[in-house]
């Protein structure tokens, strides 16, 4: 009886009477009606689904009439059905008119290439503004600090620089005692030489002495060589105690000069491993100081020997170093790009003369290649900044654009042979285009999205790498498949891939040799399609059967479990931070100056400038004692070690000879002859012209016993608390200032990438649940990136912070690939539906896994910590990605037989 009332109600609404047997899944939403017209009709079929499945037994209610399974299965494809109609006719416009469409992008590039004309105008290294954040607090810090402190040029304080300055140094080391005789007058003889180098600049030789920064007309010089008065015989006669050495009413930061330090009672020195000497120079010409920088580099790196070891840098080091990654690369593409090619031509060779793809596979290279030419052309074109670690997108570009052609090669296998060149053509547009759009938007914009973080070297890459993709999938779309196309056309006359003379299909009565060189054209005369490969077929009939039993969906949550176990472990140890050694090459002459620096001088951190922004009544014991609190606060923390205060010196001075300094006047008449005494003291306050303290600042220094970035958040939160208005700053806060951002930056731009990848799965994925699948892959893809990177020893710096943004988008790209063969599918099973996926796609995916990361494998080599770190994540991302898209989604969508659809 309900039967019947279902098909009297659906014979209303439709017109039509039900005949079918093929069974249809029910409870699933229907597709939307227009409500104003078929307002009634909805409401009738509710009633409907509602009671049948209570009546009817056995199998699914069945397919009453052609409309009806359109119109309850749970889909969303008003998006993509006009895109494949699109993609269809585009298909046919490049078979019909490849020669436009080879042609064209060739010239497109050549003029956008031209762009690399300007590549050396446009290149910007400086490591402070691509490696640091841009609204950085500490950048607000020196500005303040350089305009209310300017430094004096005839009082050169080390202490008091508001940057890092324009200097060298070296460290001598020794295995046993430094302080001995014979190794102070090896080092008094290479004080000498550095001293006395002369140096060319402008037909006129210098030395040092012309361009030093000065202390009252003479060279700044070094604490322990004074201590010994330039004579090493008088080390025997000295008794120095360590930390500070107490000469008179001096105390002098010996700290600074000597490491590797055992002492003996009362803190005297009994030896040393190490001694460092500082060369400053003025900033008055940066060209001369670079020349002297360089002298000293070559004058100093022979100047070990067998008893004496000498690291060394200088202010300039670091940049120079880096700014050589670039050439370190450079002879890497060409052997990536020969990989490429030879893996593109093995993976694209058939036994069949006519069918290979040997052609279009050096054309899938070759379109990359156009990709990065054109990329890179038109952003150096339109004065966009390149900076070094842009110089990795080739690397990239290159994975992606070959394995957007193995999804088209696998498409074009799938169209029949005896179909024109534009309708096969066509037939793959319309089912490879999709996919390729899909994976493609989804790393465009994931890249753009890294724009929006404040690192330019961030910044930069995705800038380019986003260009470049962009490229790359116009270049596969008309380039690719016109290279396909003309490629077609050599298949439909069956003419030989070498000499494009015709052969024949069939070598009857010719002997083996023939068969192999001389024949082919040969497709399966049952299904009118190109033979499948091999490994396709293992995926059919091995992998996919196997991956589908119970007992190895089992076996995957397990293994998944375990995966997602190891990664938030990993999650949880990651440390943070850009450690500045490892933008230099491996082999860089700074790699060992810093390991002998943090070996030797790591017990003592910097010494923190602390400003007293607001007038201040020095004078007022009441408002001293508040000040004194904030000091002590300061001294309170974990690494506070000592204060050095102008009003401290002056109080005791004060005292020491009974001035008088508990009124306005007495103080400020009784501080300028004691400023006089002492001049250094003198540019630590800021006058008014009426002669009152506009601001003044003091000196904190901090011991090395937990990280620098936690004492600068520290530092910064004490001055905060304190009554008195404070401001903390040192020059490398400039650099820590990345540890207080990096991590929340991280965290919003992948939050952000991952709702838009949804929004782009959601309408281009015509399933629901299967995009909600996609987006699961990408969050479960970066915890495995980043918890196993933190565990292959990568930290979180705006190195891998670039890589993790880029993995987003290729989190995507495999399961996007499977997802969407798998809602496609014509079969009811989802085992069948994830077997045929697998059929499709696993053979394509897995070739563009290799792809990838046989792009980037020889960047594994390479001396520089940046490559390094880009092939360690991209590695970890297409494996990772790969797993997921053969082994852990079609598991998954498995469990969700629902998601179907029919052609």
């Amino acid at each position: 009886m309900g039967q019947l009332t279902l098909q009297a109600e659906l014979k209303l609404v439709h017109g039509t009477t039900t005949t079918g047997n093929d069974c249809l899944q029910v409870g699933l939403p229907f597709k939307c009606l227009n409500k104003e017209s078929h307002n009634g009709a909805q409401h009738v079929f509710v009633l409907c689904i509602g009671f049948i499945p209570s009546i009817l037994k056995g199998p699914p209610l069945c397919n009453l009439y052609p409309g009806f399974e359109a119109m309850a299965r749970c889909r969303m494809d008003c998006i993509e059905k006009p895109l494949q109609s699109f993609f269809k006719k585009m298909g046919k416009s490049v078979g019909s008119n490849p020669w436009w469409f080879l042609i064209t992008p060739l010239i497109v590039s050549a003029a956008l290439g031209s762009g690399f004309y300007f590549t050396q105008d446009r290149i910007s290294n400086n490591i402070e503004e691509e490696f640091t954040p841009f609204n950085g607090p500490a950048k607000t810090e020196r500005k303040h600090f350089s305009e209310m402190f300017p430094e004096d040029d005839s009082m050169f304080s080390s202490l008091r620089q508001t940057t890092d300055g324009n200097y060298a140094t070296l460290i001598a080391t020794s295995e046993t005692n430094i302080l001995t005789v014979k190794m102070l007058e090896e080092i008094l003889v290479l004080d000498s030489k550095i001293k006395n180098m002369l140096v060319e600049f402008d037909k006129e030789s210098f030395k040092y002495e012309g361009i030093c920064a000065k202390v009252m007309k003479n060279c700044t010089s070094n604490i322990i060589l004074d201590i010994i008065q330039y004579n090493a015989k008088n080390i025997e006669a000295v008794t120095l105690t360590f930390p500070w050495y107490h000469n008179g009413n001096t105390n002098l930061p010996l700290y600074t000069s000597l490491g590797g330090v055992t002492q003996g009672d009362a803190s005297v020195v009994e030896s040393a491993k190490a001694i460092q000497l500082y060369y400053y120079l003025k900033e008055s010409n940066k060209t001369k100081n670079d020349l002297w920088l360089e002298s000293f580099i070559s004058l100093v790196s022979n100047s070990s020997s067998p008893s004496l070891q000498v690291s060394y840098s200088t202010s300039m080091s670091m940049q120079w170093e880096f700014e050589k990654s670039p050439d370190s690369v450079i002879s890497l593409f060409s052997i990536t790009y020969s990989i490429a090619i030879t893996f593109s031509i093995i993976t694209c060779w058939r036994l069949d003369n006519v069918r290979t793809k040997v052609w279009v596979g050096f054309c899938g290279v070759l379109s990359t290649s156009l990709a990065v030419l054109s990329g890179f052309g038109l952003l150096l074109l339109v004065g966009q900044p390149f900076v070094m670690t842009a110089a990795s997108c080739p690397f990239m570009i290159l994975g992606i654009g070959i394995d957007d052609m193995f999804i088209m090669i696998s498409c074009w296998q799938k169209t029949r042979v005896l179909d024109s060149v534009p309708d096969r053509l066509g037939e793959t547009y319309k089912d490879a285009a999709i996919s390729i759009t899909i994976t493609t938007l989804t790393d465009v914009l994931a890249l753009f999205l890294g724009c929006i973080t404040p690192f330019g070297s961030v910044q930069s890459f995705c800038l380019y790498a986003g260009i470049c993709l962009c490229f790359c999938y116009f270049y596969s779309l008309t380039f690719l498949g016109a290279c396909m196309a003309l490629n077609g056309q050599r298949e439909a006359e069956n003419k030989h891939w070498i000499t494009c003379i015709e052969v024949p299909s069939d070598a009857s009565g010719k002997s083996k040799a023939f068969w192999l060189c001389c024949t082919g054209g040969r497709y399966n005369q049952d299904t009118e399609k190109e033979e499948s490969e091999p490994i396709s077929s293992f995926f059919e009939r091995f992998y996919g059967p196997f991956l589908t039993h119970k007992v190895t969906k089992v076996f995957v949550f397990v293994l998944y479990a375990g995966y997602l176990a190891a990664s938030i472990y990993g999650c949880v140890i990651l440390k943070e931070g850009l450690d500045t050694k490892n933008l230099a090459l491996d082999d860089s002459y700074i790699i060992n100056y810093y390991n002998h620096e943090e070996e030797h001088f790591n017990e003592y951190s910097f010494s923190a400038m602390v400003a007293i922004k607001q007038q201040f009544p020095y004078w007022d014991k009441d408002q001293r004692e508040q000040l004194n609190s904030c000091i002590s606060s300061f001294e309170s923390l974990k690494f506070g070690n000592y204060t050095m205060a102008w009003f401290i010196f002056f109080e005791n001075y004060a005292e020491a000879n009974n001035k008088p300094i508990s009124s306005q006047e007495d103080f400020l008449n009784n501080l300028k002859p004691f400023l006089n005494f002492d001049p250094f003291l003198a540019q630590d306050i800021q006058w008014t012209p009426d002669g009152k303290i506009q601001a003044s600042r003091f000196f904190l220094q901090t011991e090395n016993n937990i990280p620098m970035a936690d004492m600068m958040v520290e530092l910064r939160k004490t001055a905060e608390k304190c009554s008195v208005d404070l401001l903390v700053y040192h020059p490398s806060f400039i650099y820590f200032d990345q540890y207080t951002v990096i991590l929340n930056n991280t965290i919003q731009t992948m939050l952000t990438a991952v709702i838009v990848m949804l929004a782009i799965s959601l309408v281009l994925i015509p399933d629901p649940l299967c995009s909600l699948c996609v987006v699961f892959a990408i969050v479960s893809v970066i915890t495995g990136v980043t918890g196993f990177m933190s565990l292959w020893g990568v930290n979180l710096d705006s190195i891998s912070m670039i890589n993790l943004v880029m993995c987003i988008g290729f989190s995507v790209d495999f399961s996007a690939h499977i997802c969407y063969s798998f809602v496609s599918s014509p079969k009811r099973d989802a085992n069948e539906k994830a077997i045929e996926a697998l059929a499709i796609l696993g053979y394509p995916v897995l070739q563009g896994a290799l792809s990838t990361i046989l792009g980037v494998v020889v960047l594994s080599v390479s001396g520089s910590y940046i490559f390094r770190t880009f092939f360690k994540i991209v590695f970890l991302v297409i494996v990772f990605g790969l797993f997921h898209g053969l082994t852990f989604i079609p598991v998954f969508l498995t469990l969700f037989g629902a998601c179907s659809k029919s052609r």
